[in-house]
C-alpha cells in the first residue's frame, strides 16, 4: 500500500489498518510512522495491529541496545510495540557567524530568547529567530517550555491547561515576536521559507533532525560548513531546561504478519545497521550504538560547530516527560484549531481556550476521561 507517513497527524496508518481489518486481509508485513503516538492505538483492540515486540520476539540484548528512554513512548504496559528509528529532540540551533557579526551572544533562557528576538527585530529586520509554520510548532515551544497542554495520565486519562502560567508565557513571547517579524509563519519546507530566510536563520528552535533537512540540503538552507551550532535546550528563569520532541519515526511489525522472520531482520537492520542509521540517517539513531558513531561521524566532518555531539546528547536527554502520547495527533489538533486563526491575524494568546477545547473534544473522542 501506498501512505504518507502519518505526516502531521494525518492519521493515514489508522485510517488504512482499520480498513485493513475490516477486510480481513492486506496488511503490511512493516509499517513506518512519523508519530511515536501510533502505538497507543496500534496496540489496543481484539486484534491489534503491532506485534509485541519485548516477548520473545527480539532478544532482550538487542533492545537493550537503544538509547535509554528511547522506547518510552512506544511501550504501553510494559510491551514494547515498535522500534524508534531516531531520536528527534529540540535543540536551539543557531547560525554563529551572524551571532558574531551581529554582536549577539546565543541565550540560554527563554526570557533572553525573547529580549533577542525583539532586538533582532528592530535592529536587523528580515532575519528570524524561530518559526511556527508548520503543524509541530507547539511540539518545539509548548513542549520545550514545559507547557501542560498535552498530558496523558495512565491509559486513559488526558489533561491540557491552557490557563498554566507556562502555557500563557509561551504564547506571550511567541505573539511579540511574530508580531515584531523575527518569527516566522512559513512552513520551513516551503519555498517561500528558503527564498526569504536563506542566510537570515540567526536562530531555530527545532529538532535534531534539521541538521540534515535544512542546514546541510543543497536544496533548503544550505548553511556554510562550521557556522551551524545546536545550541542546548532554553529554560524559564528558576527553572530547570527542557527539550521537546519532533517526531524521529516508529517501526511496527504486524502482528498478522505471515513472514515474521524476515521482519524481525529488516527491523534489526533498519534501526540498528551502520550501514544505514550511520552512514545515510539525517538524524540522531535511536539505537546507541549508531548513535554514537553518527554523532562523532557529524563531529567530524567539521560541518557543525565543535560542541555538536556533547550538545546533542545532553539535549537527548534533557526532553520533557510532562507531554504524554495520546492516540491522537497534537500536530493534526493544532493544524486545524491553531493555524488558521494566527494566519487571519489573530493572537496565539486569545487561541489558547479553543486549542485546549479542540484537544479536550479529541481526547474525548477518542475515549479518554478529560480532566
Amino acid at each position: 500500500m501506498t501512505y504518507d507517513g502519518g505526516a502531521n497527524g494525518s492519521g493515514s496508518f489508522q485510517t488504512k489498518i482499520t480498513a485493513d481489518d475490516q477486510a480481513g486481509s492486506g496488511w503490511p508485513d512493516v509499517v513506518w510512522s512519523t508519530q511515536n503516538n501510533d502505538a497507543s492505538w496500534a496496540s489496543q483492540g481484539k486484534t491489534p495491529f503491532a506485534a509485541p515486540l519485548n516477548k520473545g520476539y527480539f532478544e532482550q540484548s538487542f533492545l537493550d541496545g537503544f538509547t535509554p528512554g528511547a522506547l518510552a513512548p512506544v511501550t504501553i504496559n510494559g510491551t514494547v510495540y515498535g522500534l524508534r528509528n531516531d531520536l528527534a529532540a529540540t535543540v536551539t540551533w543557531y547560525d554563529t557567524s551572524l551571532m558574531t557579526k551581529f554582536g549577539y551572544t546565543p541565550p540560554k533562557k527563554w526570557e533572553d530568547y525573547l529580549a533577542l528576538g525583539q532586538k533582532v527585530a528592530k535592529e536587523h529586520p528580515g532575519y528570524i529567530v524561530g518559526d511556527v509554520g508548520d503543524p509541530w510548532a507547539p511540539e518545539v515551544y509548548f513542549w520545550g517550555a514545559k507547557a501542560p497542554m498535552n498530558t496523558v495520565t495512565g491509559t486513559t486519562g488526558f489533561s491540557a491547561n491552557a490557563a498554566d502560567p507556562k502555557s500563557v508565557q509561551m504564547a506571550t513571547l511567541l505573539d511579540t515576536l511574530i508580531k515584531a517579524g523575527s518569527i516566522s509563519q512559513d512552513s520551513v519546507f516551503g519555498a517561500d521559507f528558503i527564498k526569504k530566510y536563506t542566510g537570515k536563520v540567526l536562530m531555530l528552535p527545532g529538532p535534531v533532525w534539521y541538521s540534515g533537512a535544512l542546514f546541510q540540503n543543497n536544496k533548503s538552507l544550505n548553511s556554510k560548513a562550521g557556522t551551524i551550532d545546536p545550541g542546548l535546550p532554553l529554560s524559564w528563569s528558576g527553572d530547570t531546561p527542557a527539550a521537546g520532541n519532533v517526531g524521529g519515526g516508529t517501526w511496527f511489525v504486524s502482528q498478522h504478519s505471515k513472514n515474521l522472520a524476515a521482519a524481525k531482520t529488516f527491523m534489526e537492520f533498519v534501526t540498528s545497521a551502520d550501514d544505514y542509521q550511520v552512514d545515510l540517517a539525517p538524524g540522531l539513531p535511536a539505537y546507541k550504538s549508531a548513535g554514537d558513531k553518527w554523532l562523532a561521524k557529524q563531529a567530524t566532518s567539521n560541518f557543525f560547530t565543535p560542541d555538536f555531539a556533547s550538545n546533542i546528547s545532553t539535549a537527548a536527554g534533557q526532553v520533557w516527560t510532562g507531554w504524554g502520547y495520546p492516540n491522537f495527533s497534537q500536530e493534526a489538533v493544532w493544524a486545524k484549531a491553531v493555524t488558521p486563526g494566527l494566519a487571519a491575524g489573530k493572537s496565539l494568546v486569545s487561541l489558547l481556550p479553543s486549542w485546549q477545547k479542540a484537544l479536550d473534544n479529541q481526547a474525548t473522542v477518542n475515549g479518554y476521561t478529560v480532566n
